[in-house]
């Protein structure tokens, strides 16, 4: 696909909502999303098959339930490493996914991260501040927890960014005493690399993503450390979290 197609599929604001929404990892049907982006479901079904044509989202069908997620790691990477190019006060009328809002402003309290949407209500207010705090970006932590997992996990000498992200020997161990398994494949030819980094939007300083975040996130994920919020992309660390975080890597709580 040539970089202008490419350009014009994301420019629209419906599809941009769209690829945002999917962040999340998890499979939509195009009437959840054409609620999410405020828009008809007849013109959810056009954009959705201009995304698919286009490479960027993988169709799913069961039953008479049309499900679609992003193709893959590779097209998250993309939307968020474009998110983080979004400008500090956004554009009016018009949040950084696309969908319409207010001349953003800024939120008592607090300085807006680049790109931060203006919320438009109490409740986006504070959907958009557990996000800020911790939530997948497709399948790997994000927010200020998963910023502050990465610094735990380079200061602890389990990854290292020397000539490049990569998972050291200590690592290894260390997941090992985890009980968690890297993917066969990862870091081969044409596979997912083990580690690489991916600049948070809101934070505006790298995560971890790749094979080794993902596991990260869906160890968290499985064992409880972490759960959601509802059904978007915000986490919530739990009790038995804290207490593996700080054991593990010696993260303090998040404040609040």
């Amino acid at each position: 696909m040539s970089l202008a197609r490419l350009a014009a599929l994301l420019a629209d604001p419906t599809r941009a909502a769209f690829c945002t929404a999917l962040l999340d990892g998890r499979a939509w049907t195009a009437g959840e999303l054409a609620r999410h982006a405020g828009v008809a479901p007849s013109t959810a079904s056009e954009h959705l098959s201009r995304l698919i044509d286009g490479g960027l989202l993988a169709e799913e069908r069961q039953g008479r339930h049309r499900y679609v997620r992003l193709a893959g790691p590779e097209v998250a990477t993309l939307i968020e490493d474009l998110s983080a190019f979004t400008p500090l006060s956004g554009t009016p009328g018009e949040t950084p996914d696309g969908t319409p809002g207010r001349t953003p402003g800024r939120t008592p309290g607090r300085t807006p991260a680049a790109g931060s949407p203006a919320p438009r209500s109490l409740r986006e207010s504070t959907r958009l501040s557990a996000e800020a705090r911790a939530r997948t970006c497709y399948d790997h932590l994000a927010g200020r927890l998963g910023v502050t997992v990465g610094d735990a996990v380079l200061a602890r000498g389990l990854v290292t960014e020397e000539d490049g992200p990569a998972l050291t020997a200590l690592g290894r161990a260390w997941l090992t005493d985890l009980g968690a398994e890297l993917p066969s494949r990862a870091g081969r030819p044409g596979a997912r690399p083990v580690v690489r980094t991916c600049l948070d939007w809101t934070e505006r300083r790298n995560h971890l993503g790749g094979a080794f975040g993902a596991l990260l996130c869906r160890t968290a994920l499985d064992r409880n450390w972490v759960e959601r919020i509802g059904s978007g992309r915000a986490l919530r660390v739990t009790p038995d979290g804290e207490r593996a975080l700080r054991e593990l890597l010696g993260v303090e709580p998040l404040p609040a």
